[in-house]
């Protein structure tokens, strides 16, 4: 048994205000996707306040199976999953250090929060076709949340990988990664709904 699974390891200031704020922004997008949710069942006629033209519209996708996809409304899943992290981040910034069954815990549940953004943007994309802005608040934090975990935990040695992979994860610039697949997720929303694009120009 090392030492980093017997030790607690606490986090950078960087990755404890990163999942404080990304699960607090999280958190404010579930609670709005809540709220409109909970008026939509009240009310079929209700247009939330995000539907802006006819691919920017929140209420075309809330009313797709998509939306509720283990049967009960994703924001619901968001208000959770983000609460946890804001407390796990909050934690962090006031000196808790976690060990190592935590931190891949953690490390498994940004994994699963990415598949699951990953295939919502496929089908709010190529079966959908329209987008919620405060969805896509949920894909960034998600992404960001999720290799922010991988960084640290790779740089503590807590996730077993090869020595030319540590070394990527130390390098300043590791923000790169995430801010490529920010370009290539605002690139497939260009390239899908370029045809309703290219009437406003």
């Amino acid at each position: 048994m090392t030492s980093a699974t017997r030790t607690p390891v606490p986090a950078s200031r960087g990755h404890a205000w990163t999942l404080l704020l990304t699960g607090l922004i999280g958190l404010a997008a579930s609670a709005v996707l809540t709220l409109d949710k909970i008026k939509l069942l009240q009310n079929p006629a209700y247009q939330p306040s995000c539907n802006i033209n006819p691919i920017i519209s929140c209420g075309s996708i809330m009313r797709t199976a998509q939306a509720e996809a283990f049967g009960f409304p994703n924001p619901l899943i968001g208000l959770a999953a983000f609460g946890a992290l804001s407390a796990i981040g909050a934690g962090l910034l006031a000196g808790a250090a976690y060990r190592r069954w935590f931190w891949l815990s953690l490390q498994a549940g940004t994994l699963l929060g990415l598949g699951f953004v990953a295939w919502l943007i496929d089908q709010a994309l190529y079966e959908i076709g329209a987008l919620c802005p405060y969805c896509m608040v949920v894909w960034a934090v998600v992404l960001t949340a999720f290799w922010s975990t991988t960084v640290h935990n790779l740089r503590t040695g807590l996730l077993p990988a090869p020595a030319p992979v540590r070394r990527l994860a130390a390098l300043r610039h590791q923000w790169l990664v995430p801010t490529a697949a920010y370009l290539v997720i605002l690139l497939l929303i260009l390239n899908r709904f370029w045809f309703y694009w290219s009437t406003l120009l």
